[in-house]
């Protein structure tokens, strides 16, 4: 795992430039440094090794006749049939690398190696003859890729803070991001909070050529439930697929790890990897947030050893600063920063570990998920009906029948943005002082749920939380927080095999007998005990909900919310009341407190 970054248009200090930029990550890469400069381009690299860890493996690589270079950050699994096959061709490798194999790829099937590969990835190769970039991001945005222009310079890299090191780079904050953020906890377009640079989308590459950019998709995700295999049938593809997959991400020349939590999805991982130690972190003896005990004896139970860590309090809270530079962007999913302690504490011990992500979203896993179902007799009255009932209701002092009555008056694509809705576009634009550009959240999931249309509303939610939800969240905090602490982490539910074969999988077996992602549970089963497989969906519970009622955490949070910070961009006397009738019990305002808070926190660190 590693991270790089570039730009074009260089200049008489470019290797000095190009170096600045690549010490601003050299979290992601402490191993080693490498870089290419021209007459058209500087590329740094920093690398963090783990395939080939000899310095043969060090970048930037070149082909043959040192008319391409590539910069890499991933791993490829499938690598070595890759090489077999491209041996065979005729191409002459010089290292026993993952990356070189993206190289020649290149050279020999153009962009259609991209769907040759099985892995995570983001990477640049530059052609020094035709003075092209062309760069890609992995199938699901597991590793993540931002590129900016500014004045004739193209900035690129795998973190928006090494930017900040160019002299051309004008730091400017997008406030429409902010609005967007408000309602969806995290940055959920192309866009970033930083104006003029952007995401480069998962399953996209791009070609940039005499000063133009061109971007295109190479792969989409597609749901084509298949109703014909029974629930055993299924139970062992997924097996037999996941054990491929697991054997797949442990390959490396380093000890490999596992995260372990109270979950199916970590629990399967850490069982089918066999790897010698896991890695839990918890709040205090409440067992409502803290997991160690069940990890404990979970990892008894597979008989590996469990390591694990007490984040306290004033360790949570002292941590949010960094936390929130190494994000770029603010994130207000608390889970972040326990995420953040948990990789901190595996990076003592390994360089790489596994993680359950993906498994949610890929085969149904989130609670929400059953709501379309739920609703017996009432789901089969004619649309028109309900929707005359939801209006009616809405009038009405919220409840839980009258909610009911309210949702289920509305589409899916009305009511559902993905897994967090934090503020509504009401409350949003009565929360800010500025008017801003950013779209009404439907507006943003709407050509998402224009290329499932047709689909059931369980796919249709998936759909959404996979392009939107695990790529702006889940899969951002996972790298960025792994990367903080110099640890790769690798997702073997986010394998193109799995996800082929979950794209079949119909909605009668991923939610069904009261749960969620039903048929992975039945495969879990075979490699772990009943209360395991079955243990209802959780996330990562933080106790910020207690925190913010305690008056030193009350006091913290008060003192951002009216100071000169907020001024500039709320309306302070609705974010004080948001605080002070949490305290006070009368309404749990947890989520949308946090999710201002986050922002302040972040702003202070980079425009403070």
């Amino acid at each position: 795992m590693c991270g790089f970054v570039g730009f074009t248009d260089v200049k008489n200090d470019s290797n000095k430039i190009i170096k600045s930029m690549a010490d601003k990550i050299i979290h992601r890469g402490p191993d080693s440094y490498g870089y290419h400069t021209d007459g058209d381009i500087a590329l740094g690299f920093r690398r963090l090794s783990i395939i080939d860890i000899t310095e043969s493996g060090d970048q930037p690589i070149y082909n043959e006749d040192k008319t391409k270079v590539l910069m890499f950050n991933g791993e490829i699994y499938n690598y070595k049939e890759i090489r077999s096959d491209l041996q065979s061709k005729g191409h002459d490798f010089k290292t026993n690398t993952d990356s070189e194999t993206v190289l020649h790829g290149y050279e020999e099937y153009g962009a259609a190696i991209l769907n040759k590969l099985r892995g995570m990835f983001a990477f640049v190769i530059w052609d020094i003859h035709e003075k092209q970039l062309f760069g890609a991001r992995d199938f699901f945005g597991i590793k993540p890729f931002y590129y900016a222009k500014m004045g004739k310079a193209f900035i690129f890299g795998s973190e928006i803070k090494s930017f900040l090191a160019h002299p051309d780079f004008k730091k400017e904050l997008n406030e429409a991001a902010l609005e967007n953020y408000l309602t969806f906890q995290y940055s959920p377009t192309e866009e970033t909070f930083f104006k003029n640079v952007y995401k480069l989308p998962a399953s996209h590459y791009f070609i940039y050529q005499d000063g133009q950019m061109s971007v295109k998709r190479y792969r989409s995700i597609s749901f084509e439930p298949d109703n014909k295999p029974s629930i055993n049938e299924w139970t062992d593809r997924i097996s037999d697929t996941f054990k491929n997959s697991v054997k797949a991400h442990k390959v490396a020349d380093v000890e490999v790890g596992s995260f372990l939590s109270s979950g199916v999805d970590s629990s399967y991982v850490a069982a089918e990897a066999d790897v010698d130690k896991t890695f839990t972190v918890g709040f205090g003896e409440d067992e409502r947030y803290n997991e160690i005990g069940y990890a404990k004896e979970f990892s008894g139970y597979i008989k590996k050893e469990n390591i694990s860590k007490v984040i306290t309090k004033e360790e949570y809270w002292a941590a949010l600063p960094k936390v929130q530079y190494h994000m770029d962007e603010p994130l207000a999913d608390p889970s972040c920063i326990a995420l953040y302690f948990v990789c901190n504490k595996a990076a003592e011990y390994v360089k790489v570990v596994l993680s359950g992500e993906g498994a949610d979203e890929i085969f149904g896993g989130y609670n929400v998920y059953r709501e379309p179902l739920s609703g017996g007799a009432y789901n089969s009255l004619p649309r028109f009906v309900k929707r005359t009932v939801g209006t009616a209701a809405a009038v009405l002092p919220q409840r839980r029948g009258v909610n009911f009555l309210v949702r289920k008056g509305r589409d899916i694509e009305e009511r559902f943005i993905g897994n967090a809705f934090i503020f509504t576009e009401k409350e949003r634009k009565a929360l800010l002082k500025n008017k801003t550009s950013a779209p009404p959240p439907t507006e943003i999931t709407k050509p998402f749920y224009a290329q499932v249309k047709g689909s059931d509303d369980v796919t249709k939610m998936q759909y959404l939380d996979l392009h939107l939800w695990m790529t702006g969240d889940i899969l951002l905090k996972a790298d960025k927080m792994s990367m903080a602490n110099s640890l790769e982490l690798r997702v073997p539910f986010l394998d193109k095999e799995v996800m082929a074969l979950a794209e079949k999988i119909p909605v009668k077996h991923r939610i069904a007998a009261g749960t969620t992602k039903y048929a992975l549970r039945q495969a879990a089963l075979r490699a772990c005990p009943p209360e395991t497989a079955g243990k209802k969906k959780l996330g990562f519970p933080v106790p910020i909900r207690v925190w913010l009622k305690e008056e030193d955490s009350y006091r913290i949070v008060k003192n951002c919310f009216t100071s000169k910070t907020a001024e500039q961009f709320f309306n302070t006397a609705e974010l004080v009341k948001l605080i002070d009738l949490h305290k006070a019990g009368k309404t749990d305002n947890s989520r949308k407190i946090w999710t201002v808070f986050m922002f302040l926190v972040w702003y202070d660190v980079y425009f403070g």
